[in-house]
């Protein structure tokens, strides 16, 4: 059975549990918008009933043009994070880039977590699941867009190994490189992972995005297919997702990274209830 628990937030996933809801910006803008959408997205999945943890990244590292917006950085970044968590009273998820980042990554955020780029990465799995240990965290590993779902059992033994055989990862799905500037997701996939003995949720923002492929920046930035979002969310929910990851802003639009993929904030509650609607049919 793959199941998880966090007792300082009363959290768990896995079989069994309501569907995970990791939700929030793609990137830190300011500290007021953070707030913003945490409060409203908090007060939908209360009355829910949905577990609920705010996402936000306080450095996007692996932007196709170096003059692409990145966020505020690590201090001033984990400084916000830190603030919603207290304010808001919510658990946080954050991705680090570099195996010196995960200390104090690990300090503020309650799911620690990799960008699919870095799931190989050594190095930075190992740190990172060392310091999630040590903080009583979750760590949640994206799939890269190059594995197989099977694959990411590689994923698995270094977190144990490194973390001397506790359990406490996350995986979560967010497509597969299909050609030239295209993700696809394979349903079946998810099962596959979840054999491995872990959680699984899945990144229904990130994959819908068509890497490269923004008309508007002439390829220096990620296109996507925002209506495409839903789609992946709901199928994924219905092939056994534990938990959904997803991005919202309140004018999409004009969001600092992966506008194209981001969804209307004013929309969260009729897709969280649809979701759970799912999971609901299908446990």
């Amino acid at each position: 059975m793959a199941l998880l628990k966090l007792d300082r937030w009363d959290l768990a996933i896995g079989d069994g549990q309501p569907l995970l809801v990791i939700a929030g910006l793609n990137v830190l803008e300011d500290e007021g918008l953070a707030l913003e959408v945490g409060r409203t997205l908090k007060a939908i999945c209360g009355e829910l009933s949905l577990p609920y943890v705010f996402k936000a990244s306080y450095d996007k590292a692996n932007r196709s043009s170096i003059k692409s917006y990145r966020g505020p950085g690590l201090e001033k970044g984990l400084a916000i994070l830190a603030k919603v968590k207290a304010e808001l009273n919510v658990p946080i998820a954050t991705d680090i880039h570099a195996p010196e980042e995960a200390e104090a990554v690990a300090a503020v955020a309650d799911l620690v977590q990799i960008p699919a780029f870095l799931c190989r990465q050594t190095d930075l799995v190992v740190a990172a699941a060392r310091a999630t240990k040590a903080a009583g965290g979750w760590l949640h590993v994206k799939k890269g867009q190059f594995l197989a779902p099977w694959d990411a059992k590689n994923i698995l033994d270094k977190v144990k190994e490194a973390a001397e055989g506790a359990e406490f990862t996350v995986l979560c799905e967010r497509g597969v490189s299909f050609g030239y500037n295209n993700l696809v997701v394979d349903m079946l996939g998810l099962a596959e992972m979840k054999k491995l003995g872990a959680p699984v949720t899945i990144d229904a923002t990130h994959a819908v995005q068509l890497p490269g492929a923004d008309p508007r920046t002439g390829g220096a930035s990620t296109g996507g297919r925002r209506d495409g979002v839903a789609v992946i969310a709901k199928s994924a929910v219905a092939a056994g997702a534990d938990g959904v990851f997803l991005e919202f802003h309140p004018d999409p639009d004009r969001a600092l990274c992966d506008a194209p993929s981001c969804l209307p904030l004013d929309g969260a509650r009729a897709l969280l209830s649809t979701l759970k609607a799912v999971r609901a049919a299908v446990a």
